[in-house]
Formats: C-alpha cells, sequence, structure tokens
C-alpha cells in the first residue's frame, strides 16, 4: 500500500479513500480456508469519505503485493443517502478508489472521446506518444488480450508456463496472454503458436468479447438457429468463419457491437484501437459492471 501511496502522492493518481482489504473465509469446525478466487464477480462496497465528490472518482483499484494498482471495474451508488463504490472483482485483494483522470489530446471532438478517455482513466488504456491515444492504429493480439485482461479487472499470471510456442516467459505480454487463456477468453491457433504481434481481427475480437459475457454473467450461449438470424441482416454474414459465428451473433445481439457501413460485419478486417475501447466499456457497461 505504500507504493500506492507513493504514486498517488507522484501526482499518477489521486486516493478518494483509504484502502480495504476484503477477504472471504469457509468457516467448518475449526478449520478456516480462505476463498481466493471465485467462478463469479463478488460486489464489495466502499463507504466514500463524507467529503468526497462522487464526480471525482474514476474507479476502484486493486492493490497488489508489492504497491502497484490494477483496475477493477467499480461504478458509484447511492445508499441510503450515503455515496459508496461498488466494486465487482473475482478475487480477494485490498482495494482503494482513485481520481485519475485522462483526456487524451488527439480524442477531442472524435466519435468515440467518451469512451476512449474513460477507459484511460479506469487505467485500462494507455496512450501512445505521450498525450496521444491514436485511435486509428490497429490493435495486435498481445495487446487486446492485455486490454481485456485490465478491462476485467484480473490479474496477469507471472508464474507458470506460457502455453504457447511463440511467446517467452519474459514477454511483457505473456502473463497477460496466459490469463486470458486461463479464462478461455483467447486461445492459440492449431499449430501451437498465439501469433501475439498479429493484428487482431473483428471476429476474433468480437469472439473474445462473447467468452468475457459469459464471464461477467451477461448472456448464456447462443442457439444456432439464434445466431444464424442474428447474422442474417448483414451482407457479408456468410464471410463470417464457422468457429466465430456464435460468439459474432452473441456480440450483436447484446449490442457490444455494429456493423460497418454498407451493412458489413467485417469479420476479416482489423479492428482499431478506439473501436476496442468502445467495446470493452460496452462489455462492462451491459455487464453491469461500471
Amino acid at each position: 500500500m505504500r507504493v500506492a501511496e507513493s504514486a498517488a502522492a507522484d501526482g499518477s493518481f489521486a486516493l478518494v479513500a483509504p484502502p480495504v482489504v476484503f477477504t472471504v473465509r469457509a468457516v467448518h469446525g475449526d478449520t478456516v480456508i480462505e476463498i481466493a478466487k471465485f467462478t463469479a464477480y463478488v460486489e464489495r462496497t466502499i463507504a466514500l469519505p463524507d467529503d468526497a465528490d462522487p464526480g471525482r472518482i474514476t474507479t476502484g483499484v486493486a492493490v497488489e503485493p508489492d504497491g502497484t494498482v490494477r483496475h477493477v471495474p467499480t461504478r458509484v451508488s447511492v445508499i441510503d443517502g450515503k455515496y459508496y463504490a461498488v466494486i465487482n472483482s473475482l478475487t480477494n485483494s485490498t482495494y482503494t478508489v482513485i481520481w485519475h483522470p485522462v483526456a487524451f489530446r488527439d480524442m477531442a471532438g472524435h466519435w468515440a472521446e467518451e469512451a476512449v478517455n474513460d477507459m484511460g482513466s479506469r487505467l485500462v488504456f494507455e496512450g501512445i506518444g505521450g498525450e496521444n491515444f491514436a485511435p486509428d492504429l490497429p490493435i495486435t493480439r498481445a495487446e487486446f488480450a492485455a486490454i481485456l485482461v485490465r478491462a476485467l479487472g484480473l490479474s496477469p499470471e507471472q508464474d507458470g508456463t506460457v502455453p504457447f510456442a511463440d511467446i517467452r516467459s519474459g514477454d511483457w505480454y505473456a502473463g497477460f496472454v496466459r490469463t486470458a487463456q486461463d479464462f478461455g477468453l483467447l486461445q492459440g491457433h492449431d499449430d501451437g503458436t498465439f501469433r501475439p504481434t498479429e493484428r487482431i481481427t473483428r471476429e476474433q475480437a468480437m469472439v473474445a468479447v462473447s467468452r468475457a459475457m459469459a464471464l461477467t454473467g451477461r448472456m448464456a450461449d447462443i442457439p444456432t438457429a439464434d445466431a444464424e438470424q442474428e447474422l442474417a441482416s448483414f451482407n457479408d454474414a456468410a464471410d463470417v468463419s464457422k468457429w466465430a459465428r456464435s460468439g459474432v451473433a452473441a456480440t450483436i445481439k447484446a449490442g457490444m457491437v455494429s456493423g460497418r457501413d454498407g451493412g458489413r460485419i467485417a469479420p476479416g478486417d482489423t479492428i482499431s484501437r478506439a473501436e476496442v475501447a468502445v467495446l470493452v466499456r460496452r462489455l462492462l457497461q451491459k455487464s453491469e459492471l461500471i
């Protein structure tokens, strides 16, 4: 926690509330077992100080053992006239609430300005080249894994074997890819590679988000007949890969993503940084996590 407080003092962010430790334990007789990880999001509430401005809160964060912080999906709610930060997480941890406003210079007036700045403020996205975001740049598979893991409030696994032949344990994205694979969000290719520097396609990103929807409890599997009906209204529905059809249809039906100009899904096209910011924000909003 001292490192988090030091980072706040350096101006990286401002702490809105003191850190709070949340722990879930199962007790049976004299046996006490700590339940560290959960299969569904667990809500925790932190009462905000009476003098705190609820409009000056960007997100809750989990404080790691080394004092660094990571985003956890958080919204502000009023309960009996008092403001609380409602934090959703899959693990026990130490949590606090921060103020970390971000306004990327090149997002002013952009169609995705609100979503991008929100995701930047929540520590999900980082800028490129100082205060710019570069909204039109494509996303690699490794970058997408990192963004999705951060958005969901997951902790990147730093230990263990990387399950892909083309990823080394020292690669910056190794922990993010391992966590995305562990939670079933992203998979590798049949040849045992992940291809981390390859640009992710729209259908790959949509399928990953559909799997994340199952994790957040947003939607169950969509039946094949319903999936085909959902896709039928798009001119290029036949271009969606067989393995991706259900996932793509699920994200469209849930309102996570819409088609491109000309009534196209454009499943094989690359997806931009701005589009990904909007996509993961909608995932968190529609899952009622933020």
